[in-house]
């Protein structure tokens, strides 16, 4: 990504025809993770193949890709690692997880309680619990999003898929 202090200008600059602003693979840095649940597992799979089929991903500043992202975590860091096709680094982007730590812990107990209620409990209990879930990870999306203002632009349907793996990288066994 070039070096943000050359456009100091307010001038929009328009990104050059034919430049693709999508991931086109999805590299997670899994050393940490010990096991998951199947449930958990097809959660990964989806949101992989999810983002893989559309997705809005512009870092500021970039040319395009089409990149290849290699996502972990890193000293208590979110590493975005963004690379051009094949593997050409192109420019890393830290956040801290500080933020994201109670929102991952709620939605972790409450995709527990979801998990639980699916074998067992009422449709209308069941319901209840999902909206529960599916609001704290809007939450978590939306935060994302703002966490990276200015430095990767995204949709919050690309928000939403990699909050999940952000989740899953979290998941320690």
């Amino acid at each position: 990504m070039p070096d943000q202090s050359a456009h100091d200008s307010n001038e929009e600059t328009a990104a050059p025809a034919g430049a693709t602003f999508r991931i086109v693979d999805l590299v997670l840095d899994e050393r940490t993770v010990m096991r998951r649940s199947p449930d958990v597992e097809h959660e990964r799979k989806v949101a992989i193949f999810d983002l893989l089929e559309e997705n809005h991903f512009a870092p500021v500043g970039s040319d395009g890709g089409p990149y290849v992202l290699h996502l972990a975590i890193e000293e208590n860091r979110l590493v975005f690692d963004i690379r051009l096709e094949p593997s050409e680094p192109h420019g890393k982007v830290l956040l801290s997880l500080t933020p994201f730590r109670r929102i991952i812990k709620d939605y972790f107990m409450i995709c527990e309680s979801y998990y639980d209620a699916i074998k067992t409990a009422a449709p209308a209990q069941i319901e209840a619990i999902d909206m529960g879930r599916r609001g704290l990870h809007n939450e978590g999306s939306e935060l994302l999003k703002e966490r990276l203002a200015g430095k990767i632009d995204m949709d919050f349907d690309t928000a939403r898929r990699l909050f999940t793996l952000i989740c899953v990288l979290h998941i320690k066994g």
